[in-house]
């Protein structure tokens, strides 16, 4: 059905709350700090640079230098394919969230938080590890019932601390309660959950969170995210997020969130702008349109400067260059893909 299909369009975060963002915990250990050139002879290229962070006044959240598409840049940039590593340098030089995966959240979340507060900017965070995740689709998964998230959630509050955090709170949790693809016996311990979350990490000193809310092509009309968005204690939450792993259009998602915002006395949000340069494919089959779809591009790089009082910033949640799962020929969900990373880039405005 539709809103399932469209929930399936998110299921690119699995393997990125498992493999990319355990993998990129451990590169912090080696340091994340910016780097800066040596002197070098006239006769020696220069060092691959490390992205460096942007201007805090503009885009105050944290640049990872360790992650993949910075380390293949290098790569292709020591191989003489300068072209190739100019367009994943357009990837590696913004900051993309983090996703925390099952395993050692504490651990992930203060080597991120850590990292960026080392660089004066502030790590952005999903949380994807609710019960029953993604209706059993590629993303399936998530704690084995909810004492275990709850354990797993403890460890990641902690490991934030007092450090600098925004979060992005369990996408499709809220919209796959609306489109009726999670069980119905299954929806009063989700809204528990989503409400202890929220107060656990908005009891945090320097955590702004923003709960899931789906994107435009999904739940409508927005009147139907409303009231699960209230149970789930979105009025603790900073905001919402919306088009997480998506490709509607950023007006597109202004207006849905306009509409949202105006229901639930005027909360912000924040708009996943990674990969919707071009806005959706327009296709008949629903498999195409979500799930590594042709065409598509970087979207508006991130910034908190949106020119909207709504919207608080336009970020990179999805992470751009990771597949949406094995179809065209990509490997598995939130596996590198480069020849799809340099499409991206290719196509961006």
């Amino acid at each position: 059905m539709y809103g399932s299909h469209t929930g399936r369009a998110r299921r690119a975060r699995a393997a990125l709350s498992t493999a990319g963002a355990a993998a990129g915990a451990l590169m912090l250990l080696t340091g994340c700090s910016s780097s800066s050139s040596s002197a070098t002879s006239p006769k020696e290229a220069p060092p691959p640079q490390a992205p460096a962070q942007q201007p805090k006044a503009r885009v105050p959240f944290w640049v990872n230098p360790e992650s993949t598409a910075a380390k293949r840049a290098s790569e292709l940039r020591k191989g003489g394919r300068s072209g190739q590593a100019q367009l994943l340098s357009k990837i590696a030089a913004q900051p993309v969230a983090e996703w925390i995966g099952p395993d050692d959240p504490e651990g992930q979340t203060r080597g991120f938080t850590e990292a960026a507060a080392k660089a004066d900017r502030i790590a952005v965070l999903v949380l994807y590890n609710i019960p029953h995740r993604d209706c059993g689709q590629y993303s399936q998964g998530g704690a084995s019932d909810g004492n275990a998230y709850r354990g797993w959630l403890d460890g990641a509050v902690r490991g934030i601390g007092n450090r600098g955090a925004t979060v992005i709170l369990e996408p499709d949790a809220v919209p796959h309660v609306s489109d009726g693809c999670t069980p119905h016996q299954y929806h009063e311990e989700r809204f528990a959950l989503l409400k202890e979350a929220m107060g656990r990490l908005k009891a945090l000193p320097h955590t702004k969170v923003y709960l899931d809310a789906g994107n435009p092509s999904w739940v409508n009309p927005p009147d139907r995210m409303a009231d699960p968005l209230r149970r789930a204690g979105i009025d603790q939450a900073d905001g919402f997020a919306l088009n997480v792993s998506n490709f509607q259009t950023t007006k597109a998602n202004k207006d849905y969130g306009h509409r949202l915002s105006g229901l639930l006395g005027g909360k912000h949000f924040v708009i996943d702008t990674s990969r919707n340069g071009n806005g959706p494919l327009n296709a008949p089959d629903h498999e195409k349109a979500w799930c590594n779809p042709q065409g598509r591009a970087l979207g508006a790089p991130p910034t908190t400067r949106t020119g909207d009082s709504k919207v608080d910033a336009y970020l990179w949640v999805k992470r751009p260059g990771e597949s949406d799962g094995t179809c065209k020929g990509g490997p598995g969900a939130g596996k590198w893909w480069e020849t799809y990373a340099l499409d991206l880039a290719r196509n961006a405005h």
